[in-house]
């Protein structure tokens, strides 16, 4: 990680307004339309659900606000961030998993399968509270839900790490949506680095034909 340039950043006076709040982080639900996604996943034999966070991260990282971090009161930026996942286990209990960022969807598919398969061996509860190039991610796959919150505590929140979430895929006129919640902090990102994160994904979704 590098030191971020605060002072000349353009945000800096919405950095100095939202960095002493209490709770200073917001969150944004919405749905992404996944029916190109879905089948394209059916068609090459991959894992819709780490699809779906390959896509996230992908396109996470096309955005600078997404890879800043608060640390000892300073600013840095990472070159790229990574992605842990809950896992949900055979006992309906969670653990995490964690995911580099690969160029592909087929090679976070090969190693998110297998990161998962050696986790099963294990079943470890390993939180790594001590990564910040990190986006914190979770599926709950039996809500379609239009609205979250998400826990935090103490150092961990003020680091502002950005927690995503995906929900229960549904269909609504034949086309097959998933319900995306992104809770950031205010410090660092606004609503607009959110909604170009959405447009970010949907775009490659629907040109996922062409790869």
């Amino acid at each position: 990680m590098e030191k971020f340039d605060i002072e000349n950043w353009i945000r800096k006076p919405q950095y100095d307004f939202f960095k002493t709040y209490e709770d200073p982080f917001f969150n944004i639900t919405s749905t992404i339309e996944v029916t190109n996604l879905y089948n394209y996943c059916k068609k090459h034999n991959l894992s819709f659900s780490l699809a779906c966070i390959y896509v996230a991260i992908k396109c996470i990282n096309e955005i600078q606000e997404f890879k800043l971090r608060i640390f000892n009161d300073e600013v840095y930026l990472f070159n790229t961030v990574d992605i842990g996942s809950t896992i949900l286990n055979d006992d309906n209990t969670f653990s995490f998993c964690y995911f580099k960022n690969k160029s592909s969807i087929f090679e976070f598919n090969t190693q998110g399968k297998e990161v998962i398969e050696n986790h099963k061996k294990g079943n470890i509860f390993e939180p790594k509270e001590d990564l910040l190039a990190i986006i914190h991610c979770s599926t709950i796959p039996w809500i379609s839900f239009t609205g979250i919150k998400n826990a935090r505590k103490g150092d961990e929140a003020k680091h502002g790490i950005p927690k995503i979430i995906f929900g229960k895929v549904f269909e609504e006129n034949n086309i097959k949506k998933i319900p995306f919640s992104v809770e950031a902090h205010h410090a660092l990102l606004d609503g607009f680095h959110v909604a170009l994160l959405f447009k970010k994904m949907q775009n490659f979704i629907n040109k996922l034909s062409e790869i």
